[in-house]
């Protein structure tokens, strides 16, 4: 169940249609949602300093793990300030950010924290938990 500390409906927030978006292969709604110069902090190398390179690091993902899914837990919103408890869900096809490819399916927790200006994404913090995902796709 999703909630935010302002009762904004979280299908509205900034950072639920980032990663629907994201999920759905729409990129071009990122320019509706990420400034042109947003930061995003993620593991595994995947930083980005711009809403073209988040557009870059999507579309590898997406094609490395075709089923990627975010599943928005909660969203706590707090003036500028949005996060999100998200279940990450999929099956890695092909090798991603320095993860070797196995075919298995993997589900960790993520955190995502949102700094907007303007109703959009300046700087983001991707909090994931790495290991797991390691530990689910490692080879037998």
């Amino acid at each position: 169940m999703c909630h935010t500390a302002d009762m904004t409906d979280p299908r509205e927030t900034v950072v639920f249609r980032w990663l629907a978006a994201g999920d759905a292969g729409d990129l071009d709604v990122f320019d509706d949602l990420l400034h042109e110069d947003a930061i995003i902090h993620a593991p595994l190398g995947l930083s980005t300093s711009s809403a073209k390179e988040e557009k870059r690091v999507w579309a590898e993902a997406l094609a490395a793990i075709p089923d990627l899914r975010h599943d928005v837990q909660e969203v706590v919103v707090d003036g500028e300030v949005e996060m999100a408890r998200v279940v990450v869900t999929g099956t890695l096809k092909r090798s991603f950010a320095g993860v070797a490819t196995t075919g298995r399916s993997f589900r960790i927790d993520q955190a995502v924290i949102t700094h907007l200006r303007d109703g959009k994404v300046s700087e983001a913090w991707e909090i994931a938990d790495v290991a797991a995902l390691q530990a689910q796709v490692a080879p037998e």
